[in-house]
């Protein structure tokens, strides 16, 4: 059984303890690292190299969104929820653009938040259900954030049917890194699944579908 790695970054350290003890209580989660502030998740991330991180969004030294936006940047294959307090629109839209795989509020259940941690490690993305319900509501109105060029590619292959093992081979990619664009397109495009995407990439003309 493959073991998931996981980094724990709040400012209280109760939080922080309460998540390790219940977290290593499970027989496919380690946690590697806690730590309190934004500046140390990114020194522990490129230490550690977790599968998942656990990040509260208000953070000192470098907040949250930040922190997952380099995260996301630097270490695709590392996936970030969001584990916060807040469910305002300036803190919200910011970390799933940034790259979240998942927005949780800390009123979440312990098991939700272990299905929440295998599933985004599986390499899909899991919101809170308040969270999707706001997502939704602005979704209309809310600019897209463009995508990578390879992130592009990604949707397009996608659309055409492909698998992320195809995808990866297509591209010359890890499947690890085609998970993690999946996620970053996921949040950036505001959608919840890869059928969504696919219609997405058909509406907007990327693709065209024979």
């Amino acid at each position: 059984m493959a073991v998931i790695r996981v980094l724990v970054a709040d400012d209280h350290a109760v939080v922080r303890q309460g998540l390790r003890t219940f977290l290593e209580l499970q027989d496919d989660i380690e946690v590697v690292a806690d730590v309190p502030d934004g500046g140390q998740a990114l020194e522990a991330v490129a230490e550690h190299a977790p599968d998942v991180v656990l990040m509260d969004l208000v953070l000192p030294v470098v907040d949250g969104v930040e922190a997952i936006r380099r995260i996301a940047a630097e270490r695709p294959a590392t996936r970030v929820i969001a584990l916060t307090s807040f469910l305002d629109d300036d803190k919200l839209f910011p970390a799933v653009r940034a790259g979240a795989a998942g927005y949780l509020l800390k009123d979440v259940e312990p098991q939700e938040l272990v299905r929440a941690i295998r599933t985004v490690h599986g390499g899909e993305s899991l919101l809170h259900p308040a969270v999707a319900a706001r997502l939704m509501e602005d979704v209309a109105a809310r600019e897209e954030e463009p995508l990578t060029p390879r992130e592009r590619e990604v949707v397009e292959l996608i659309a055409r049917g492909l698998s992320n093992k195809r995808i990866a081979a297509e591209l010359e990619i890890s499947e690890k890194t085609v998970k993690a664009h999946v996620s970053n397109v996921l949040g950036k495009l505001g959608l919840s699944d890869r059928t969504q995407v696919a219609m997405h990439a058909v509406r907007q003309g990327w693709v065209e579908i024979d």
